[in-house]
């Protein structure tokens, strides 16, 4: 799939614009599952206020998306049209400030502010090193791990809303719920500011070591997956619902469900986007049958199918 270039089109309406354009980015480069299309444009900003810049400057009938560390996301096989934003160093600043507080760029991984947190004596971050990904898409998910939740930490955020206005958010205004953000979707998060307690640091990496061992011995960190698929159902754990449905082990094309933790779909074998997405939604369909549960996608699904195909729910009833 190849989509028209409009980088010239932008810098020419942008003087200012201090980031790199790419027209017709492959973005399973920088995605986990490594798979899927391309994006028509991939934006990468130079800094908080050239991502403001070019928010403020791009057309509005422009759409744009953003993404981090590519953990949590699936990119369907026809690419996203548009713009897709992707974080990078000027997002990546991690500083330590009085009253046990830390400044992160939301670019930055989770597992390196827990170890940021530890080195600087700042406790109750260490659940952060059970979770893929970094703190852009922590904020959106309220991701969580080993009974606790971003909530439980977060000071505040900042975020550049789709007119390019600059927003400092307070805790409550993040309207946190199971994994989920009240903030806007198209608001794009450029920072946090958490709040822990005293802690010694060789307390906290021995909390930060039991995290890693338990992700190693339970989960597949070691294969191209987007992490934990589906949400737990309120009083349910969606991996046992998927394991009772069957679908252990289950393969469509290069995509299989994980034999380690059945709530992890894996791209073993060149899986391509649409053999992912219809894996999940086969899986969907199939503990819906079991239990009368209908799970729902934790991963994000970006993008559209590749011309004539399907996409959502009806890639469960899809054959070849």
């Amino acid at each position: 799939m190849t989509f028209p270039d409009i980088t010239a089109d932008l810098k020419a309406s942008m003087a200012e614009l201090r980031g790199r354009l790419s027209a017709n980015a492959p973005l399973a480069d920088i995605t986990w599952f490594r798979a899927g299309g391309p994006a028509q444009v991939l934006f990468m900003p130079a800094d908080e206020a050239d991502l403001a810049y070019f928010l403020k400057h791009k057309p509005k009938s422009l759409p744009a998306f953003v993404i981090g560390l590519g953990s949590n996301l699936l990119v369907r096989d026809g690419g996203v049209e548009g713009v897709v934003i992707r974080l990078g160093r000027g997002f990546a600043g991690i500083t330590v400030e009085e009253g046990h507080r830390l400044r992160v760029g939301t670019v930055v991984p989770d597992v390196k502010v827990a170890r940021a947190a530890a080195d600087a004596g700042i406790a109750g971050l260490a659940f952060y090193r059970g979770i893929p990904g970094s703190i852009g898409g922590a904020l959106r998910m309220n991701a969580g791990a080993h009974g606790a939740e971003t909530k439980d930490v977060l000071a505040g955020a900042r975020a550049v809303d789709p007119d390019g206005n600059v927003h400092v958010l307070s805790l409550a205004d993040m309207g946190f719920t199971y994994r989920h953000s009240a903030v806007s979707a198209d608001w794009i998060f450029t920072e946090a500011l958490y709040q822990g307690t005293p802690g010694e640091p060789a307390d906290i990496l021995r909390a930060m070591d039991e995290v890693a061992e338990y992700r190693e011995t339970h989960q597949p960190i070691k294969e191209r997956t987007g992490g934990s698929t589906f949400k737990n159902p309120e009083g349910h754990s969606a991996w046992k619902l998927i394991d009772d449905a069957g679908c252990r082990g289950f393969r469509v094309g290069g995509a299989m469900v994980s034999e380690k933790h059945c709530n992890f779909l894996i791209n073993d074998r060149n899986a391509t986007g649409e053999d992912i997405e219809r894996l999940g939604e086969i899986v969907r369909a199939r503990v819906k049958a079991k239990s009368g549960i209908t799970l729902q996608w934790e991963i994000i699904r970006l993008g559209r199918p590749a011309d004539g195909r399907a996409e959502g729910e009806a890639l469960a009833e899809m054959v070849g």
